[in-house]
């Protein structure tokens, strides 16, 4: 059975795109944004441009929500990937603590790339360059703090997308 699939990173980075292109290779696959699920919310959402307690809270109730559902889906057979700018280790905990295999990915573009393609963006219900700080504060965080192994990282600002998919399905077939 395939793994499920966690893709996460920098803002910016290609996670929706990957995600979409990584599914269409698969007659039935399922998108979970972690982003979605925590936007669920209706009242009282906190903001990610605002880290603190309740934020730090809603992203792991996201988190424990996406995996339930990705729980589900996989056991019907479907592709799943789980997409986010989401903590590795507290995914991996969640992923594992329901008996998924999985295979994790963290897109890192350089941060010229990553600024370049957030400053494209028409997306978002918002001016993009709002998120140029949190850009920064990311690369910067996930340059001090990789992502430990099994997650690999990818510097997908130097490869086209079907190269980018193509090395994370290689990912997905190896033994686990």
């Amino acid at each position: 059975m395939t793994p499920v699939v966690v893709i996460t990173g920098q803002l910016a980075a290609g996670k929706s795109t990957v995600a979409g292109a990584l599914l269409a290779r698969h007659d039935l696959g399922l998108h979970l944004d972690v982003d979605a699920v925590r936007e669920m919310v209706v009242q009282g959402l906190a903001s990610p441009l605002e880290p603190g307690e309740e934020t730090d809270r809603q992203f792991g109730l996201a988190i424990a929500g996406a995996v339930a559902l990705a729980a589900i889906y996989h056991e019907a057979d479907l592709a799943v990937v789980i997409e986010g700018a989401i903590d590795p280790r507290r995914t991996a905990a969640a992923l594992t603590a329901a008996g998924l295999p999985w295979v994790g990915v963290v897109l890192r573009p350089s941060l010229e790339v990553a600024l370049a393609r957030n400053r494209a963006r028409s997306n978002k219900p918002f001016h993009a360059s709002l998120l140029e700080a949190a850009i920064r504060r990311i690369d910067g965080d996930l340059r001090r703090h990789p992502a430990p192994p099994p997650w690999v990282t990818i510097d997908n600002g130097a490869e086209g997308l079907d190269a980018t998919v193509d090395r994370i399905l290689r990912l997905a077939e190896r033994p686990r």
